[in-house]
């Protein structure tokens, strides 16, 4: 699977723009401002229906425009496919694919997988649980439908636990009847959702560390550990015991929307006790990890997004990450960076064909 070529219209800086693309390797080169990342956001909005930078559909229309759509033609088993997202200020997201609009934009998610690498990274590491949260999510969603569909009812399901509860506190009311509804529900999902993350970082972490050793060139040992409010208590017991916070607090503050992954290394946390140098290791390892991974489960090769990282790394870990790239196992790749000279010799060093675009 590679894409062929994209083409953008009110995206972000750009206001008509296309790219005729290498199935092997393209890079965007230029100074900061011009729009590089911009480019592998619109990939991967193509990919996952989203940016990977903004939560917001609209915060990426191109200044005093009231849309923008992106087109992507892709080659998937030897046939072409169209994907198109459109975002129009007030108006829900059109995605269509073929020229078939979705009538629910997740049937879209694992069609054309992707694994994006960038300096934003570093929230893994520093921020709280919910961006590790979202990174195991967006593994297990883009492999497994029937988690996604789950997660996506259990979101809802929470929202509306969160409603009748601030709704009770209002009032001065309580309804027991109207909350099992949703803590019945939530029990269901919940159990599901937990198993599946916890067989996930089963097969995660092997790959991870495997990853992690090569990048650092060390014997320094890595861990993963699933944090889960369900390893200890079921999912309808934790509910029913922590009603009366529940109730104050006027939220949920238990079940799996609090799991958390802890990365430590040497048995220390990683974002305390790692060097800059280490930190860099890790984060990469992990996208790696969730190549790897995704390749097996789907049987399709990811497209690889390398955004501005360069410039972060060393020259050991710059060699050792061309090193893995130029392997095989990697399909097309999207390269963006502050230096053409540096661009051009990182590109010479994979044997691939290549296309720079300078921006």
């Amino acid at each position: 699977m590679f894409l062929q070529s994209i083409q953008l219209s009110n995206f972000k800086n750009f206001n008509e723009i296309q790219f005729e693309l290498s199935p092997k390797i393209n890079a965007f080169v230029g100074r900061n401002g011009v729009g590089k990342t911009n480019v592998l956001d619109a990939v991967h909005y193509l990919a996952l229906t989203k940016s990977y930078l903004n939560f917001s559909d609209v915060q990426n229309i191109n200044f005093e425009e009231d849309y923008f759509s992106i087109e992507g033609n892709f080659m998937k088993n030897e046939l072409e496919e169209i994907v198109f997202c459109g975002v129009q200020k007030e108006k829900a997201k059109v995605f269509k694919r073929n020229a078939k609009q979705y009538e629910r934009i997740s049937d879209h998610i694992g069609l054309f997988p992707v694994v994006m690498i960038s300096p934003y990274d570093l929230d893994l590491i520093k921020e709280g649980s919910d961006v590790r949260r979202k990174f195991m999510d967006n593994i297990i969603s883009q492999s497994n439908k029937e988690y996604l569909q789950n997660l996506i009812r259990y979101n809802r399901v929470l929202n509306q636990r969160n409603s009748l509860l601030k709704f009770f506190f209002q009032n001065q009311t309580f309804d027991k009847i109207s909350l099992e509804i949703y803590d019945d529900e939530m029990a269901e999902l919940g159990k599901f959702i937990f198993q599946q993350r916890k067989e996930f970082i089963e097969a995660f972490l092997p790959i991870f560390s495997h990853y992690y050793q090569i990048l650092s060139q060390g014997n320094e040992s890595v861990q993963i550990r699933y944090e889960s409010d369900l390893e200890e208590i079921p999912m309808d017991i934790l509910l029913k015991e922590s009603l009366p916070k529940d109730k104050v607090a006027q939220f949920t503050t238990k079940g799996i929307h609090k799991d958390d992954l802890k990365f430590t290394l040497m048995n220390y946390p990683v974002k305390k006790f790692g060097s800059q140098g280490q930190q860099k290791s890790y984060l990469i390892a992990l996208k790696l990890a969730q190549f790897e991974l995704m390749k097996n489960y789907l049987k399709i090769t990811p497209l690889l997004l390398l955004d501005d990282i360069f410039d972060k790394l060393d020259e050991v870990r710059v060699e050792q990450l061309i090193n893995l790239v130029n392997e095989e196992k990697f399909g097309q790749i999207f390269i963006s960076d502050t230096h053409p000279e540096r661009t051009e010799n990182v590109v010479q060093q994979i044997n691939s064909e290549s296309k720079i675009f300078r921006l």
